[in-house]
This record gives C-alpha cells, structure tokens and sequence, in this order.
C-alpha cells in the first residue's frame, strides 16, 4: 500500500512535465481517439479540450494511461496488505519496526520512517527517468504483454482499450477507498470483516455517531 501511494504521488508529479506536441497515435499503431471510447457516452468530451486544444490531447491520454497503470497497482497493493500479507523482517532495523508494524490502509504511509518513504520516492523517481519516462507518451516501454509481442490489431486494439477502462476503474476504487475508511474510520479489511459496506445505511458509520 505504501508503495503503491509514494507510487500514485510521483506519478502524480510527472503528469505536470512540459508537454510535447505530436500526433494522436502511438507505436503500437492504434489510434488513440479510439481507445476508451466506450458507450453509451461514446468520446466523452464535455469541456471540448479536443476541438479547442487538441495539440495536449496526446499528453492528456499519457497522463490518464500512467495513473490508471499506478491506480492498478494500488489497489492490488492495497488488498494485499489489507489481508496481512507482508515482507518478513524489519523495514528499520534501527527503530526496531517490523513490515508487520505496518498498519493498513491510507494511514500506514505515515508509520514507514522518513528515510524509507525517501528510498520509495527516489527508487520510483529513478525508474520514472531512465525506464518509463513521462516524456514517451505512447505508454510502449518495449515490456510487452507478459513479456510477449500481440501482433494482431483487433486483440491489440481490445487489451488496451481494456487496459484504459481498467485504470479508470482502478482510479475511482483507490480515491473510493480512501475516501470510505476515512468516513467510517476503518480499513478494507475491517470494513469486510464486519459486513459494513454501506457508511450511509448500516448505522455505523462516522455520519450517524
């Protein structure tokens, strides 16, 4: 979880790098205007940024396509944690704190010592720079899927597509879930464990203390 946050917020940082103009596709030779297109909204454009400003869409869609890949990774981070699955051992031996000390959900980001949210932030830093650069909009850092090639465009069109929608999902679920442990003051787990899914109707949220 705390990974996935130090994570989110670096990700965050290179959404406002200086914008490249160029155009509206990628290396992967799938047009861009297609992909997340879903109905019934279709391209859903309210403020008309593409008609108006149509040179940062290319930008825009790196920015959405990189969060929704770091949301992804925060909510599978986030449910892992939540179900107590932890690194063995100490994070600072020095403060005698162990990976298990960790508590879960949004607030364990502020047990991890200084120096550790530090190394988080330069590791994800140094991989945002010289691995998967902001600057290289088309989101193809040459990985593949699974470590292969998908050579057919329809399969190719469709797993990005997905890929796009998935991350939006992912986006809504993290910011949904920080959102739901704040009003109800606790975590995934908790929340799970005691069959209190809906703050607003069960009576044991923060709204009716």
């Amino acid at each position: 979880m705390k990974l996935a946050i130090a994570t989110l917020l670096v990700g965050c940082a290179a959404a406002f790098a200086p914008a490249q103009t160029g155009k509206v596709s990628t290396s992967l030779n799938v047009n861009e205007l297609e992909l997340g297109a879903t109905e019934p909204l279709g391209v859903f454009d309210p403020l008309g940024w593409m008609t108006t400003q149509p040179e940062n869409f290319e930008r825009r869609r790196a920015v959405e396509r990189k969060h929704g890949r770091i949301a992804m990774m925060a909510v599978v981070g986030n449910i892992v944690h939540n179900n107590h699955i932890v690194f063995d051992g100490y994070i600072s031996p020095s403060n005698n704190l162990k990976f298990s000390d960790i508590p879960t959900g949004i607030d364990g980001i502020f047990a991890v010592p200084t120096w550790g949210l530090a190394q988080i932030i330069f590791f994800c830093g140094f991989v945002e720079l010289t691995w998967l650069p902001a600057s290289q909009y088309d989101g193809d850092y040459g990985i593949g899927y699974f470590g292969g090639d998908i050579f057919n465009p329809e399969e190719k069109a469709r797993k990005l597509n997905a890929e796009i929608n998935n991350g939006r999902a992912a986006m809504m679920g993290i910011i949904g879930n920080m959102v739901a442990e704040k009003i109800t003051g606790q975590t995934m787990y908790e929340q799970y464990a005691a069959g209190h899914f809906n703050p607003f109707s069960d009576g044991e949220g923060a709204l009716f203390n």
